[in-house]
C-alpha cells in the first residue's frame, strides 16, 4: 500500500509540468543576441536581485529588532506583576494570620 503510493507520488511528480517563477523586474536576457548586450542584461538582473535581497535584509532586521524590543516591553511588564503579586500575598497572609486578643 505505501510502496503504491510513493510510486503514484513519483509519477506524478515526474509528469507534472514545472511552472517557471516571474520575478516582476527581472529581463529575459536570453533574447539578446550580443553577447556584450546579453551580458549588461545579466548584470543588470544582478544588481536588481541584490537590492531586492538588501531590501528584504534591512525589513527582516527592523521585524527582529521591533520584536525583541516588544519581548522587552513584555518581560518587564512580567517583572513588575510579579512584584505586585508578591505584595498582594504578603498583604493577604498579614490579614489571614489569628489576632492576638487585648484582655
Amino acid at each position: 500500500m505505501r510502496r503504491a503510493f510513493l510510486v503514484t507520488l513519483t509519477v506524478l511528480a515526474i509528469t507534472a509540468p514545472a511552472t517557471a517563477q516571474d520575478i516582476r523586474g527581472l529581463e529575459v536576457c536570453t533574447a539578446e543576441k550580443a553577447m556584450d548586450r546579453r551580458t549588461s542584461c545579466l548584470q543588470s538582473n544582478i544588481e536588481f536581485l541584490q537590492r531586492a535581497l538588501a531590501k528584504q535584509a534591512r525589513e527582516t532586521q527592523a521585524r527582529l529588532e521591533a520584536a525583541s524590543r516588544e519581548a522587552a516591553a513584555q518581560k518587564a511588564e512580567i517583572a513588575a506583576l510579579k512584584m505586585e503579586l508578591a505584595k498582594l500575598q504578603h498583604e493577604l497572609a498579614d490579614l489571614k494570620k489569628p489576632k492576638p486578643d487585648k484582655k
